[in-house]
């Protein structure tokens, strides 16, 4: 994303608290103001003080105490923008990441299936964080900043119109030097930010499966591989910080000089009789509070470039297509047959890569399919299909004669039932889990669902049973107690259609074949779509498709492929060979 949409889509946010923006605005005017009147007002008590014997001690004592009134309205209009200033500044942090993470829900799960989980928990927090950082230290510094060269412009002219001009030519060098290396800062950090966005996603990759690590004794491997990644972002971060610490140096070296053009200028006109010793101790503090905000602007400028290269990522999520809603006149499924028809879908995950073309299928309500293949040939993919989670590329999908792209997609699941070999439980009780499945769901209900599971007796032997609360992804549980988790879930729910990919992959064999038996009972009267790579189990299928490379080679029930002596034959007798 350019520089500029992002920037627009910050104000966009900031533009939620224009009120706060506006007082923010007027304590920055307030405050800068009066920090300036000060110099005015020690020009006027150094002129007081003639000599020795000869001081104004009753127009010093009443500069003094107007002088000490104008420091506190400074500070509490200070104080008051500070205040405003976290409030946008937090207040627009909330948002952003509030966004964020319902965008999330909302991504088309292709984002989500080609980027890593790392580098979008990266955007979400890091990234975020680091705007925040920018934008804290922009308002606080960039308005006062602004506003201070401006006023102090104003009432060094009034004072001295040679003086001021001599100021004025020498400034533009310190704005050349910032803006150089403000553009050098804005390109190595987000840089930074993304290679920081890799190394997160390989330690949550890690974290993930340490397990596997440790299994294969890969700890080395992984070691070189991190070591790599974050000797990169070393040699980014050190770049970075270089730009961005130049900066002051640099300008701080340029005010130096144009202090010291004022101060010998400022001497020879007192020399001279044109301004008092009181007026030249104003010019040079206002040479310096002059100078002194560029200093301050270049730092911002670079923290601001920063903080934009994150602000890019982040709001390179938020604005990336959603899900295309469903239309307003969209049907919803309701009181399901349960007959299902593909009509030559054609569909690629890659436009280049082709899988499925002109894939055809009619399925009556109540029948049992069974889809079988070897590895990568489309089984689970007609599963994304037939739950919308993609759309296809040609052809469609009916579901009792209705496109399911004009079938609302909640009436659409809500009316399967999925269990998968990948486990899905979030962090919460036992019970909660399997309740996820139905709203309202009773303890009793609960509890007969996982009976129907044969998952009731490992859950009585947790400590606190149904009220045992685990992590995330089951925590302890073994995955066949996951997967035993997820079928009492199915269970509960009962929906007219049901979604079976490998569910009992993860099983003993014991207690496989008591739930077989529980879904031969539970399939009874739903069409059923079963995934499977152990041939055995679906044997009593009423249509098995056997896929190869993306297309139906066969079809038929177990007897009838037998029978051909062909692909099917081959694929269940390598299962048996002895």
């Amino acid at each position: 994303m350019a520089k500029g949409g992002t920037l627009i889509n910050v104000l966009r946010y900031i533009g939620r608290y224009w009120y706060y923006l506006i007082v923010s605005l007027i304590c920055a005017v307030v405050y800068s103001l009066l920090s300036l009147y000060v110099p005015i007002l020690t020009g006027d008590a150094i002129d007081m003080i003639i000599g020795k014997g000869n001081v104004n001690f009753d127009g010093l004592a009443s500069l003094l105490v107007k002088m000490a009134v104008v420091v506190a309205v400074a500070a509490i209009a200070w104080w008051i923008m500070g205040l405003c200033n976290n409030k946008i500044t937090y207040s627009v942090i909330r948002d952003v990441r509030k966004d964020a993470f319902k965008k999330i829900q909302k991504l088309h799960i292709s984002f989500i299936d080609s980027h890593s989980h790392g580098d979008m928990v990266s955007r979400v927090i890091a990234d975020v964080d680091t705007f925040a950082d920018g934008l804290l230290m922009g308002f606080s510094q960039l308005f006062t900043g602004i506003i201070t060269i401006v006023a102090t412009l104003v009432f060094m002219v009034s004072i001295n119109f040679k003086i001021a001009l001599i100021v004025v030519v020498l400034t533009p060098l310190s704005l050349i030097a910032a803006s150089v290396v403000a553009k050098a800062t804005f390109n190595m950090s987000k840089k930074q930010s993304e290679i920081r966005g890799k190394q997160t996603a390989f330690i949550d990759e890690m974290v993930g499966n340490l397990k596997v690590v440790k299994a294969h004794s890969h700890e080395d491997e992984n070691m070189e591989v991190f070591d790599e990644v974050n000797d990169e972002l070393k040699k980014c971060s050190t770049k970075a910080i270089f730009y961005s610490s130049i900066t002051n140096p640099l300008t701080r070296f340029i005010n130096g000089l144009v202090y010291a053009v004022v101060a010998l200028s400022g001497g020879l006109e007192v020399i001279s009789g044109v301004i008092s010793v009181g007026c030249l101790s104003t010019l040079l503090i206002y040479a310096n509070q002059y100078t002194k905000p560029f200093n301050e602007i270049s730092g911002v400028v670079t923290e601001l470039q920063t903080a934009l290269a994150c602000a890019a990522r982040i709001f390179e999520l938020i604005n990336y297509r959603e899900i295309v809603p469903d239309d307003d006149d969209a049907y919803v499924l309701d009181e399901v047959q349960g007959s299902v028809e593909l009509k030559n879908v054609s569909f690629s995950y890659v436009p280049e890569r082709k899988l499925i073309e002109n894939f055809n299928v009619k399925v009556e309500p109540g029948q049992r399919v069974a889809i079988v293949g070897p590895t990568g040939c489309g089984k689970t993919t007609i599963i994304n299909l037939l739950m919308r989670f993609y759309d296809v590329n040609d052809g469609e999908i009916l579901i009792d004669g209705h496109n399911v792209q004009n079938i609302t997609r909640e009436s659409l699941r809500t009316n399967f039932g999925m269990v998968l070999q990948e486990t899905w439980l979030k962090s919460g009780t036992i019970r909660d889990n399997i309740a996820m499945a139905k709203e309202n769901a009773t303890l009793d209900e609960v509890i007969a669902a996982a009976k129907a599971a044969h998952a009731h007796s490992f859950i009585k032997r947790l400590e606190k049973g149904y009220d045992t609360v685990i992590g995330e992804d089951g925590g302890s549980l073994s995955q066949g107690q996951k997967q035993l988790l997820c079928i009492a879930r199915l269970m509960l729910a009962l929906p007219p259609m049901l979604i079976l990919d490998e569910a009992t992959s993860s099983i003993d064999t014991r207690t496989e074949l008591k739930i077989q038996n529980a879904f031969a009972k539970l399939m009874k009267g739903r069409t059923s779509f079963i995934v499977a790579h152990r041939l055995s189990t679906i044997k009593e299928a009423d249509i098995i498709l056997v896929m190869k490379d993306g297309n139906v080679i066969e079809q038929g029930n177990h007897e009838e492929l037998m029978a051909r002596n062909g692909f099917y034959t081959n694929l269940y007798n390598s299962q048996f060979e002895s």
